[in-house]
């Protein structure tokens, strides 16, 4: 057996296991761990690190994909039903995109692609070593997805275990769902929560300006560049980096953005070299993307690379249980006393909500400057008549339900517009979407 364990334990120094068939490699981790005051044990196939798993506790392990007597994936398995807090990165062959996007999905922590770079091993191990054993806290003041509707109770769980993993996130749902607040959930409650958390906007930055955005530029790169300026991508580093609207990325990005992603690498525009970055990604839409893909507006193989976990927000009239919990914790948000008449909190029941929580925050907060005490009566809310219904059905007659509601969101977009005089942004605004999602929803519903 080529079994290898440090012979000195020190009480409390952290423990890892590394796995692989080549002593060569073995020693070079190895010697990497101990420079960074780690103790190592050595395995060099499944068998022997299951032995050292059985009997030792460790807070990393390394493994190769391909061993003697069987792969990586067995390891990531293994550990996750005998030992769900111990993190395992796996190491693949350079180039394999799929075993990567296995490893993920089988539980993978993260992965390095060989040759091992070592400015990469390092970053994962301080990474890994800094996950938090249980949940972590809620910080102060911090946002969270209130209710207790089923949804939103399987969300929750859902954030808590993606939240100790390093794979790639793909969170579908409408506008205004909540998405980006459950990315930040990610991520507060990862091991990065000290790193910085970028948001951007894949469809409002100018195309001719993406590459330079995302990966940053050298001076002289171009005109108007008088000095060098970091991406998205170093800004994210030691964090997470979170694309919205990815849907929207073009063609030509989409395939830089790939590499990026399959390689932890970016080039600076006007540079020479690659240099090494350490973001999580986690993207969303509110697109539908496997029908992008199907269209050919998204490339595929970017498609599997993101979607290695998707994350699935619940519209807020699928979980209309959670309307009074979230109107209570808006109010209080909003520094708001008042309370909704009973009236008001009837008509909310039976609104479609286009916009979901977002637009619901928007209504509240309208209505609190608009009503005249402490009680908000149902016309404060400025909801439009049309909209209403004794319940969702009552309305539509023999309509499908998705002809009703794209009839109801039609008609409170138009209202919108009447009551902006045709300003797309103030109606996006006054609807609690975003101007590229008001737009979208104009070309999908035929409004000119």
């Amino acid at each position: 057996m080529s079994i290898h364990r440090s012979e000195r334990r020190n009480r409390g120094v952290n423990r890892v296991l590394v796995i692989d068939d080549e002593p060569d490699i073995r020693e070079l981790i190895e010697l990497t761990l101990t420079r960074m005051g780690l103790e190592a044990d050595c395995a060099g196939s499944v068998a022997e690190a299951r032995a050292c798993l059985e009997s030792e506790s460790y807070q990393l392990c390394l493994t190769d994909m391909r061993l003697p007597d069987g792969d990586g994936l067995e390891i990531v398995r293994y550990a996750a039903e005998n030992s769900a807090e111990l993190p395992v990165a796996v190491i693949t062959a350079f180039g394999s995109a799929e075993n990567a996007v296995a490893a993920l999905k089988a539980g993978a922590f993260d992965y390095l692609s060989k040759p091992v770079g070592l400015e990469q091993l390092r970053a994962l191990i301080k990474s890994a070593l800094k996950l938090p054993a249980g949940s972590e806290p809620r910080t102060e003041g911090s946002r969270e997805l209130n209710g207790d509707s089923s949804s939103i109770e399987q969300v929750r769980a859902m954030i808590e275990k993606l939240a100790r993993s390093q794979a790639p996130i793909y969170i579908s749902g409408e506008s205004g769902s909540g998405k980006e607040l459950a990315a930040r959930m990610i991520h507060t409650r990862s091991a990065r929560a000290s790193g910085p958390f970028v948001p951007v906007n894949c469809g409002a930055i100018p195309e001719n300006l993406m590459e330079s955005e995302f990966f940053g530029y050298r001076k002289g790169a171009f005109t108007g560049a008088d000095s060098d300026r970091d991406g998205f991508f170093q800004a994210a580093s030691g964090g997470t980096l979170f694309l919205d609207e990815v849907a929207d990325l073009p063609v030509h990005m989409q395939v830089k953005l790939l590499r990026a992603i399959q390689e932890k690498r970016v080039r600076k525009v006007g540079n020479t070299q690659e240099d090494p970055v350490d973001v999580r990604i986690i993207c969303a839409t509110h697109r539908n993307l496997r029908e992008c893909v199907e269209k050919g507006s998204f490339r595929q193989d970017l498609y599997y690379r993101l979607n290695v976990i998707e994350l699935k927000m619940p519209p807020l009239r699928e979980r209309r249980e959670d309307l009074a919990p979230l109107v209570e914790s808006m109010l209080v948000r909003l520094g708001s006393s008042a309370q909704l008449s009973a009236e008001a909190m009837r008509q909310l029941e039976h609104y479609p909500f286009p916009g979901n929580v977002r637009e619901l925050e928007n209504i509240l907060e309208r209505a609190t400057a608009l009503c005249a005490g402490k009680v908000i009566e149902a016309e404060d809310l400025l909801l439009a008549p049309e909209a209403m219904a004794d319940d969702l059905g009552g309305g539509r007659g023999s309509e499908t339900l998705d002809d009703y509601l794209n009839r109801l969101e039609k008609q409170a977009i138009l209202e919108a517009l009447q009551r902006t005089g045709n300003n797309r942004t103030a109606a996006a605004r006054l609807l609690g979407v975003t101007f590229r999602s008001l737009r979208y929803r104009l070309e999908r519903l035929g409004i000119e």
